[in-house]
């Protein structure tokens, strides 16, 4: 079976972030980079179904030189080969999947494994494009999923509960948290992906959709008030509530 993986070089999201001087960007300086979590459950679920099925894991990412850092760790985990897509500028959700649908079209992939969303824009939208440029089957936010005679059963998360959608390859799958347990690196597998090849492309350049106006971080939390301990504080606190909350 050929199966693809789309995974995002991210920050981690312990660290402290910074607005850049532009109000665009978050600024590097000290910023730890990690894959995304949630595309570490599409990773561990693509190895589990080539461990099943046979055939070839291959990872892509759309970035800058960093992102090797994180298809690197995909590699270490286990996967095949990685294909980094170079661009250094901010791509929206659109023309990010844009990329993507271009290289996965010379792949013949049955199934596209990504994360539900990526944790520092979380648009929750990339699988979904990727399947349309592709004209495949699409589920997402999947917490269990099974494959037989080219026949796919997916749980996946819904308001209020969960729902189980029936679909055929090739299909695209957005992996939630609690699809699998994501395995940790060995050291044989550290050591092998050192010697694999990351092959090299430019992306395909495709125009945003979006535009960033403005960063800017959530105003401080107010420090707590006691207004006393017994019940005549009652009706002030109602008053708090009602006119400075705005709560009742």
């Amino acid at each position: 079976m050929n199966i693809a993986v789309c995974v995002s070089h991210v920050p981690d999201t312990a660290t402290k972030v910074k607005i850049g001087p532009d109000e665009k960007a978050i600024d590097p300086n000290g910023v730890t980079y990690i894959i995304n979590p949630y595309d570490e459950f599409a990773v561990e679920e693509a190895l589990k179904t080539k461990e099943k099925f046979g055939g070839e894991v291959t990872v892509l990412s759309v970035g800058g030189e960093q992102n090797k850092e994180t298809i690197r760790k995909a590699l270490a985990m286990g996967a095949d080969k990685g294909i980094l897509l170079k661009d250094d500028k901010p791509r929206d959700s659109f023309s990010m999947a844009k990329a993507l649908s271009e290289e996965l079209k010379n792949g013949s992939y049955d199934i596209i494994f990504c994360g539900k969303q990526s944790v520092d824009y979380d648009d929750s939208i990339v699988p979904q494009i990727i399947s349309e440029f592709l004209g495949f089957n699409c589920v997402t936010v999947v917490v269990a999923m099974e494959v037989k005679d080219k026949q796919v059963t997916a749980e996946r998360e819904i308001e209020g509960g969960k729902e189980v959608v029936n679909t055929e390859l090739p299909v695209v799958i957005g992996a939630q948290k609690g699809l699998n347990e994501p395995r940790y690196a060995s050291l044989k597998g550290i050591m092998a992906a050192k010697k694999k090849t990351i092959e090299e492309k430019p992306a395909v350049e495709a125009n945003n959709n979006t535009e960033l106006l403005k960063m800017y971080l959530p105003p401080a939390k107010q420090p707590g008030r006691i207004l006393g301990s017994d019940k005549s504080v009652v009706p002030e606190l109602i008053k708090l509530l009602r006119e400075e909350a705005k709560v009742i």
